[in-house]
């Protein structure tokens, strides 16, 4: 009985704040690259972990 009610009313919830969840993480990255192609730099430079240590150093 519980199995049923877990497939039919809580996978379908996780599902969708997953797929939210992902959809977020996409649009920040995609964010990103389009400011630093406005910024003049390489769109893809945001995968370098340098930025990424730079991004933490500088929010701290």
């Amino acid at each position: 009985m519980y199995q049923s009610n877990f497939d039919e009313h809580v996978k379908p919830v996780l599902k969708k704040i997953l797929l939210v969840f992902v959809l977020i993480i996409i649009a920040l990255l995609v964010g990103q690259m389009i400011g630093f192609a406005i910024g003049g730099q390489n769109p893809f430079a945001v995968f370098l972990p340098s930025i990424w240590s730079h991004i933490i150093n500088f929010l701290q």
